[in-house]
């Protein structure tokens, strides 16, 4: 059985050949597979253990980016676990769409209890996400609606740390390990601001468009009809060139963004991405 995390120091990692024993242990297993390096290396070690006994799940809806769809697609078939998608629509409930500072928590509540759902439908034992040691600084109340829901955290409770999770997925070449991290389209919209679909589609429509400029990691801040762009500090040069800026203005206000603003400081580390 994987140790609690508090049952042991997350200063000396444990080894990925221990992960697996401790999971081989097990019947079967469902890895939430959202498509970033920390659910794909949680991937690779529950194949390695339990083989086509472990199957990632992966959520599609109005929050989630067709990027992170493309992205999980990949990896599964890359590993070769059997992979099933699950429909969610966190807006159904209306205490995540008014979008308060907890909002985490509610979406991963209804997330889990679809995973939860299905899993109890095919007599899944084991239950396992993509949180990591770094993750347990943050505030996270997304956490603590997984953990009541049954899921345990490998990576977490081996104490690696995302650098400890993005070199064991390059030395596996994973395509994920140096993929920017990543987070639900709501996290785009400040607090307080309602939550819908159509607008969460507006995000994602603004976030392919700058992909597909080349702009490897990027973020539509949104705060009523204002949106704030942001970019890898070292490309904000790059998307201030008026060849980018003037088409950037015009797809965001077509789009229905009254306001477009290029964040002169790019984008930096949150614990909401």
């Amino acid at each position: 059985m994987l140790p609690n995390l508090s049952s042991r120091s997350l200063r000396e990692p444990v080894p990925a050949a221990s992960i697996v024993s401790q999971l081989a242990g097990r019947r079967s297993a469902l890895v939430a597979l959202s498509g970033g390096v920390d659910s794909s290396v949680v991937a690779f070690l529950a194949y390695e253990a339990l083989g086509s006994n472990a199957v990632a799940v992966t959520l599609s809806g109005p929050a989630v980016s067709s990027q992170e769809i493309d992205s999980a697609t990949n990896v599964a078939r890359a590993i070769g676990l059997p992979h099933v998608f699950l429909t969610s629509d966190p807006l159904v409930d209306p205490q995540y769409a008014a979008n308060p500072t907890n909002r985490c928590y509610f979406c991963r509540r209804h997330e889990g209890g679809l995973f939860r759902a299905w899993g109890e439908e095919h007599a899944i034992e084991l239950y396992l996400d993509g949180v990591h040691a770094d993750d347990l600084g943050d505030d996270r109340p997304g956490l603590q609606a997984m953990n009541e829901h049954g899921f345990r955290h490998p990576l977490a409770e081996a104490g690696w740390t995302k650098a400890d999770v993005r070199a064991f997925a390059r030395s596996k070449e994973l395509s994920t390990w140096d993929r920017p991290s990543n987070a639900c389209l709501s996290s785009r919209i400040a607090h307080g601001q309602l939550i819908t679909a159509p607008l969460l589609d507006r995000v994602a429509q603004a976030e392919v468009w700058l992909s597909g400029r080349g702009f490897r990691r990027a973020r539509v801040r949104v705060s009523g009809d204002r949106a704030r762009v942001e970019v890898d500090p070292d490309q904000v040069p790059r998307l201030q060139l008026t060849t980018n800026a003037e088409p950037l203005r015009e797809v965001l206000v077509g789009l229905g963004f009254a306001t477009v603003e290029i964040d002169p400081n790019g984008y930096r580390l949150r614990s909401n991405a």
